[in-house]
């Protein structure tokens, strides 16, 4: 490719990184790092109409990719910075890798991590960095977590090692496309990419920018955590004012500035988009169910993005499954949202008349016959004519709600729909 044709790829070409610092980093992290297969997945492919492939960075020795950009990081400093100790916070999966690199150079590091990080994840980092790491829980949220590193930093005159902004973690994620390029025979069309604080796909989107003609990136958000789309939209660094916590390998309230400014200048080779929670976890059924992946949250985002893209029959694309550090006690609830975002579970407040055959009538009257009651919480008032009670209902097909409605409707029970995202729904999931 022409430097001319780099340029207009990458925009103004302002980019710090380069491919070649991610070629280094490539060869840097070779003995460390495991290569991870390209799947080439039948059923993705018969959906979309595309070859789909999928990156199975979940086979990777602490499995996910963020092993590449923690490596690469700590074995290029100095044995100064390395003496005053290495600080991190992280989701779960950055601070695995960091702990896995800590122990491989034996170097002491301390590792901050939000309250709500998963006990599996949480485990896995004892587990990698054995003796070499100290494990800390510093808030509710990663941005508490990372307050608390820095505010160690600050203290102590100890390394950080970021988990996205900074431009040696973001070259050794970007090693994630030398592997593709060298596993394809041809260049992909679209590699979709999970989207936390910006470190992956921005390298990603740097070596596919100078090392193909054509490929294009798109950047994937939970919609509950959408920090990287918000700042592209606002031309600036978006601080969210809340986000939400399920998807917490991309769950950051602010993105990295070293990759906003890498996306912002890569013209229109790269987007990003947003998939709700609920698709993330039907993604994680599916690909669990049909392919055999236990992917965590972070690492569905791309399967449940290409599910509702507009892909170009006969293209080339390419899935990165970031992670599959998920916690099997967290599958009651990925089932839940799962069945709530395809319409097939319900939830309402019913209120009972105070009589013999109430519930029996609610049950023939009310109910399809494909339909199942998953839930019936009722508190008997026997100084009232009616009780109230939370009732959930699973439908046999997601098109038998407009029925359901309408028989309620016609019912003499008063019965009012917990809606998603209200306050009342929120106690449930």
């Amino acid at each position: 490719m022409s430097a001319e044709l780099r340029q207009n790829r990458r925009g103004l070409n302002t980019n710090p990184l380069t491919a070649a610092d991610i070629d280094a980093a490539a060869k840097r992290i070779a003995g460390v790092v495991t290569p991870t297969p390209l799947q080439h997945s039948d059923r993705l492919s018969q959906l979309t109409g595309a070859e789909v492939y999928l990156k199975r960075e979940d086979l990777q020795s602490v499995r996910s990719y963020k092993l590449r950009g923690a490596y690469n990081l700590l074995v290029q400093l100095s044995e100064q910075e390395l003496g005053a100790g290495v600080v991190c916070s992280s989701a779960g999966n950055h601070a695995q890798g960091f702990a896995y690199a800590c122990r491989s150079l034996g170097v002491h590091g301390r590792v901050y991590v939000p309250a709500k990080t998963p006990k599996q994840k949480r485990d896995r980092i004892r587990y990698h960095g054995g003796d070499f790491i100290e494990l800390i829980v510093g808030g509710a949220t990663y941005d508490l977590a990372a307050e608390a590193a820095q505010d160690d930093v600050a203290r102590t005159g100890a390394t950080l090692v970021p988990p996205y902004d900074d431009l040696r973690t973001m070259a050794g994620q970007g090693t994630i496309a030398v592997e593709i390029l060298d596993q394809l025979d041809t260049e992909p069309d679209l590699v979709v990419v999970p989207v936390g604080g910006g470190g992956c796909i921005s390298g990603i989107t740097t070596y596919l920018a100078e090392r193909t003609g054509r490929s294009a990136v798109l950047g994937v958000e939970p919609a509950g955590a959408a920090s990287m789309m918000a700042a592209l939209a606002a031309g600036e660094l978006v601080t969210l004012d809340h986000v939400d916590q399920f998807v917490d390998g991309a769950a950051v309230r602010r993105a990295g500035a070293l990759p906003y400014g890498v996306l912002s200048g890569a013209g229109d080779m790269v987007s990003v988009t947003t998939v709700d929670e609920g698709a993330v976890c039907t993604a994680m059924l599916d690909l669990y169910q049909n392919e055999g992946i236990i992917a965590e949250p972070a690492g569905a985002l791309s399967v449940a993005a290409l599910l509702e893209a507009d892909i170009a029959p006969g293209s080339t694309v390419v899935c990165l499954i970031s992670g599959g550090n998920n916690d099997v006690s967290r599958y009651g609830e990925i089932l839940e949202r799962s069945l709530v975002h395809l319409g097939l579970k319900h939830y309402f407040l019913v209120d009972f008349p105070q009589e013999p055959g109430a519930l029996r009538r609610f049950l023939d009257e009310i109910l399809g016959p494909g339909d199942d009651i998953t839930l019936f919480e009722y508190v008997k008032r026997n100084n009232r004519e009616t009780g109230e009670a939370l009732v959930g209902v699973q439908l046999g097909s997601a098109d038998g709600f407009g029925g359901l409605l309408e028989r309620i409707s016609a019912s003499q029970l008063h019965v009012e729909p917990l809606e998603p995202g209200s306050a009342a729904y929120r106690y449930l999931l």
